[in-house]
């Protein structure tokens, strides 16, 4: 599962931003995963306790990702990932004159459940049919 959090001064997304940010990001996994695994959390805050080299970042957006569902095969699909990741953000930061950052934690996908079933490895008939379901059941496959 890839969970976002987005660190962003407030004010910096409209709702309808966030909203289009969240379909952006979801559709990128959704092409290869349950779009069910997506979760975004936007999280405001206050300039005077958002700190980067020392000094009050005002201006800053800082996301961490967590993924457990994929890890990056190699060093050319984590820089296409990033690329097409940087190109989502670009008008919602970048051109907003919003500097950014931000990393990739990958956790082994044996450490994860979801509402208590151990999710389907990729490619498998229950991945295929938790994608279409777009829920968490049991599992019919070993």
């Amino acid at each position: 599962m890839p969970l976002w959090k987005i660190y962003h001064p407030p004010g910096a997304f409209s709702e309808t931003d966030k909203a289009e940010l969240a379909e952006s990001i979801t559709a990128v996994y959704g092409a290869v995963m349950p779009r069910f695994y997506v979760g975004i959390i936007f999280e405001p805050v206050d300039p005077t306790q958002f700190f980067v080299g020392g000094k009050p970042a005002g201006q800053f957006v800082r996301i961490v990702m967590e993924h457990i569902a994929r890890s990056f095969p190699s060093l050319e699909a984590s820089r296409r990932f990033i690329d097409r990741i940087n190109a989502i953000l670009k008008p919602y930061v970048a051109d907003r004159g919003l500097d950014w950052e931000f990393h990739v934690d990958e956790t082994p996908f044996d450490y994860w459940s979801i509402n208590g079933f151990y999710p389907p490895r990729a490619g498998t008939p229950d991945e295929v049919r938790w994608r279409e379901e777009n829920r968490a059941s049991p599992r019919t496959h070993e």
